[in-house]
């Protein structure tokens, strides 16, 4: 039997896809792991972690705004906004780890919601880069906007191919 036809752009973007998953699944697996680690590591264990990078200086001097951004960091997560961020990380993590599931299975349900969560966080990266000044989330968004146009196209593939 003949394989059917499948458009060279249609293959690619199946590709950049399936990579696009892989990488959300990494990240999601990674927040899910540092809401554990968290969860188990006490706020002091965490300053003395970050004083031994900070006196190796592999942020650069103690002084510099990457070592100042990471202690001020750890001081929030180590005091009052532990919980939010462990609660944060978890949801986060399971929310992208169950729409990787649903998408690589190719359920055609789950697309829609994975776009509308995919753009809640995209919303949430840029207003918290607004007030914080970072630099990363914006990375993060456009990332995830990327990401948004590869579930739409896989989608919009799907569902024509589902049609023939």
């Amino acid at each position: 039997m003949a394989q059917p036809f499948v458009p060279r752009a249609a293959r690619r973007t199946e590709r950049l896809f399936r990579i696009a998953m892989l990488v959300k699944g990494v990240d999601g697996a990674a927040e899910l792991l540092a809401a554990i680690a968290l969860l188990l590591v006490s706020g002091d264990r965490l300053h003395q972690v970050v004083a031994q990078v900070l006196a190796r200086d592999l942020l650069g001097p103690p002084d510099a705004p990457l070592a100042r951004h990471l202690t001020t960091a750890v001081d929030d997560v180590a005091g009052g906004g532990r919980t939010f961020v462990i609660v944060y990380l978890a949801l986060h993590g399971v929310i992208k780890l169950a729409l990787v599931w649903a998408l690589l299975r190719r359920w055609l349900p789950a697309y829609p919601p994975a776009v509308v969560v995919l753009g809640l966080f995209v919303v949430y990266e840029l207003v918290h880069a607004w007030h914080t000044g970072s630099v990363l989330l914006p990375v993060l968004a456009l990332l995830d906007i990327a990401i948004i146009v590869l579930v739409v196209r896989e989608y919009r593939l799907l569902r024509r191919e589902r049609a023939m």
